[in-house]
């Protein structure tokens, strides 16, 4: 009779202590995640290391220097080269094209475009393939 109340009184402590542990973890986890919630939202606010996009801070674009003065989806472009953002956000030159002065123009034919931008083909001459005068 006497083991067998020890053998209880062992198996009651060690139900009491697995109870405990995962009453605490549970507490912990439910802590953490308050926490890590609390620390994102302040974190995006503050966070100096964050990258700064031109849709919160436009002049970042504007920047002394920028080769890329204009603010398209969260990024600095330049509409006037940009094949993706050609004149205006959002507008896509279609393959053979290029994005020259704002304009969409076909790199492969364009006389005043062959094969890049402001490459002009000498008088007389033609277009053919993105080269002048090509045979």
């Amino acid at each position: 009779m006497e083991s067998v109340k020890k053998v209880l009184f062992v198996m009651s402590l060690v139900i009491l202590i697995s109870v405990n542990l995962a009453f605490e973890t549970s507490q912990e986890v439910e802590e953490e995640d308050n926490y890590t919630s609390t620390r994102s939202r302040f974190l995006v606010q503050t966070n100096p290391r964050a990258p700064a996009t031109c849709d919160i801070f436009p002049r970042i674009c504007r920047g002394q220097g920028s080769q890329m003065p204009d603010c398209c989806r969260k990024q600095c472009v330049n509409v006037m080269t940009d094949n993706l953002n050609c004149g205006q956000c959002g507008r896509r030159c279609r393959y053979g094209e290029g994005c020259c002065k704002g304009q969409c123009v076909s790199l492969m034919y364009d006389r005043n475009h062959c094969g890049g931008c402001n490459n002009k083909c000498k008088k007389g001459s033609y277009c053919r393939y993105g080269m002048c005068s090509y045979a």
